[in-house]
Order: C-alpha cells, then sequence, then structure tokens
C-alpha cells in the first residue's frame, strides 16, 4: 500500500475524558435564592415546613441560600416615605437580602384564607428589589394546602413586576404529615414537586439575571 500522501487525522477526546476543570468553568454560578419565612404566628409550623425545604436545597449546587425570617423582624405596619431611625434599621436588615437576591421561595401558611400581615408588610415596603426576578411558593394549611394564599400572592407579585413560576410545593393537612423530629412521613411526592419548583426557579432566575446583564429592567 502506498502510504507516502497519507495524512494523521486527531481524533477529539471524548467528552468523558475531558479536563474536569474545564466542564467546572462551564458551569453557570450559583444563583442567590432569598427563603422568604412568612409567618410570625407563636406556636407556628413554619420551622418545621422550612427545615424541610432547606433538606432539599442541600441537595442543590445551583442555588446559595439565605433565610429571611419575618417572625425576627420587627416591621411596624405604617408606611411612611420617612421612617423612623429604629425601622430604618429593621429595613437595613431585610433590604439587602432582597436586593442581592435573583430569586426568591416564599414559605407561607394559609390565614383566613389569604397570606400573612407580615408578608404582604414586606412586600409593600419594597419595590425594585423584586422587579424581573423569579417567586417560588412553598404552602400549607389545612385542606387547601395554602394555594389560596398562594393565588392571592400571584397577584401581588405581578403588581412588583415579579415573575412567579408555575409549580408549587403545598402540604396539606400539614400537621398530619411530618413525624415528630420533622422528616415527612411519605415524602416521594413533596420532593418532587420540591425539584420541579426549583429547577423551573432556576431557569427563570438564570433567564431573567442574563436578560438583564444585556439590557437593564426598567418598569
Amino acid at each position: 500500500m502506498d502510504t507516502t500522501n497519507a495524512s494523521t487525522a486527531t481524533v477529539p477526546a471524548a467528552p468523558s475524558e475531558r479536563p474536569a476543570a474545564a466542564e467546572a468553568a462551564s458551569a453557570p454560578a450559583p444563583l442567590t435564592l432569598a427563603l422568604v419565612v412568612a409567618s410570625d404566628r407563636e406556636g407556628r409550623f413554619a420551622p418545621v415546613v422550612t427545615d424541610w425545604f432547606r433538606s432539599r436545597l442541600a441537595e442543590r449546587e445551583d442555588f446559595t441560600v439565605t433565610v429571611l425570617d419575618l417572625a425576627e423582624t420587627d416591621l411596624p405596619t405604617s408606611l411612611s416615605y420617612d421612617p423612623s431611625p429604629a425601622v430604618r434599621a429593621e429595613l437595613a436588615k431585610v433590604t439587602p437580602v432582597l436586593e442581592n437576591a435573583d430569586a426568591y421561595v416564599v414559605i407561607t401558611p394559609e390565614y383566613n384564607h389569604s397570606f400573612p400581615a407580615a408578608l404582604k408588610n414586606l412586600i409593600d415596603r419594597h419595590y425594585t428589589e423584586w422587579q424581573a426576578k423569579p417567586v417560588g411558593f412553598v404552602s400549607y394549611g389545612g385542606i387547601s394546602g395554602g394555594l389560596r394564599a398562594v393565588e392571592q400572592l400571584r397577584q401581588v407579585y405581578a403588581e412588583m413586576h415579579a415573575v412567579t413560576v408555575r409549580d408549587t410545593v403545598s402540604f396539606h393537612h400539614a400537621h398530619g404529615l411530618f413525624d415528630e423530629d420533622g422528616r415527612h412521613k411519605d415524602p416521594a411526592a413533596a420532593e418532587g414537586a420540591a425539584k420541579a419548583l426549583l429547577d423551573q426557579l432556576g431557569w427563570w432566575g438564570r433567564a431573567l439575571k442574563n436578560a438583564k446583564s444585556i439590557h437593564p429592567y426598567g418598569a
């Protein structure tokens, strides 16, 4: 065989042979997620639901999480364009968390077919912080699982120019779903719902963040 004109082709490395560092460099940076715990009621069930949801987040590398617990804030319901030093001090605890977040998950109960006043107060005290960012919901309650609160919140967040993701996690008759150690008794369906919620939140969070880096949002 005449091989004088033969050439040697370079075969590209298979995907599994590529350096791990290159793959890591191509991975998107985690999104900053603010987890807003809405209930401030004495004896609330919120810590059980919050701890369960944080266990779902612990298995993900696409989010870094900051918890904003409204039971630990002291914001008065009276609004003012010139808040007192005490109110400014409270806002200094919460406003940077909302401003720096790429996405939000609100954990809310249902109070009388609606959501807690503390959450409405937090929303009403901010505006640009919510804009062009996605919001997901984890709700709990009795027969409705807090979904009536969520439906009202979708309308409120639309006014804030936020994007609410479709899928939710809802716990119907929540107190009976967890054992005394806060573990879900039958977690498969809830874990699937949490994954769907976080997948959608991650997609919207990255899409909106990228869009704003090219063209800032102006409402």
